[in-house]
């Protein structure tokens, strides 16, 4: 594993295909991988990336993931979406560009890439806030959401709030707390909207010191009080970076509940 984590963040990865835009504003877009190798048409992998919903964080610090993810075989597609601190970011764009993407993408894929997407719902690929972003598709737009792999998601937006991840993310993503705009916490907490209709596996290091394993726990065991079916799994000796890193110890705990999901689709 590298010293510091966060080198993936910046690590040089191959170029998309192509870009792709599923609306008008100049965020509002999808890098394309194809995949690697011949093979029979897979699912779409749609990676959500993370960076607390800020404009600073952009959809290229995936590019290793999905990179790899391209070299296992999937059609993968990076999607952005405008952040806060962006014209139109936070609540509400920033929730409807993902949604409207994820719903988008599968038909401009497919026709970017023929005969390599299944026509069947895509697996959403979250990481960090991304991960809150695609529990958050998956529970507003079930018909466009075949299952979800979260990775160290913030799946409770009150508590991230309470524990002022990264210095307010989440006030600046919804405009307050939960006392001041409920109505926003009921709508785009996942926490509050349980059991996922998809089959969704959560992934979290127990030494993550950017969003806490515990956050997952709860999270995971309401999905499951509320009949759904949602797995945990948690990897010791891993913090928040490695589940991106296919160069971390962590990456075949990551490929290997992905397959679960692909297989079970």
């Amino acid at each position: 594993m590298p010293s510091d984590p966060r080198a993936v963040l910046t690590r040089p990865a191959p170029e998309p295909d192509l870009t792709v835009a599923y609306g008008e504003d100049p965020d509002q877009i999808a890098d394309l991988r194809r995949p690697v190798g011949a093979g029979p048409p897979r699912p779409l992998l749609i990676v959500v990336h993370g960076g607390f919903w800020r404009a600073e964080y952009d959809r290229r610090h995936t590019d290793p993931l999905a990179d790899a993810l391209a070299r296992l075989g999937y059609p993968v597609a990076q999607l952005e979406y405008r952040r806060t601190g962006q014209p139109g970011g936070g609540w509400p764009g920033t929730l409807t560009d993902v949604r409207c993407g994820v719903s988008a993408l599968p038909r401009l894929a497919a026709a970017a890439l023929p005969g390599r997407v299944a026509p069947v719902p895509p697996i959403l690929v979250g990481h960090s806030a991304g991960g809150h972003l695609a529990l958050h598709a998956a529970a507003r737009s079930p018909q466009d959401v075949g299952g979800v792999l979260a990775l160290a998601p913030v799946a409770d937006l009150a508590e991230a709030y309470r524990l002022d991840l990264d210095s307010g993310a989440v006030a600046a993503l919804l405009g307050g707390g939960p006392a001041d705009v409920p109505e926003r916490y009921e709508e785009a907490d996942p926490l509050i909207v349980v059991p996922l209709p998809a089959r969704t596996v959560v992934i979290h290091g127990t030494l993550d010191q950017q969003v806490p394993v515990e956050m997952s726990r709860a999270y995971v065991a309401a999905a499951q009080a509320s009949g759904g079916d949602m797995h945990l799994v948690e990897l010791p000796e891993c913090e928040h970076f490695g589940l991106i890193d296919p160069d971390s110890p962590a990456w075949p705990q990551v490929t290997a509940r992905l397959r679960s999901l692909h297989e079970d689709h």
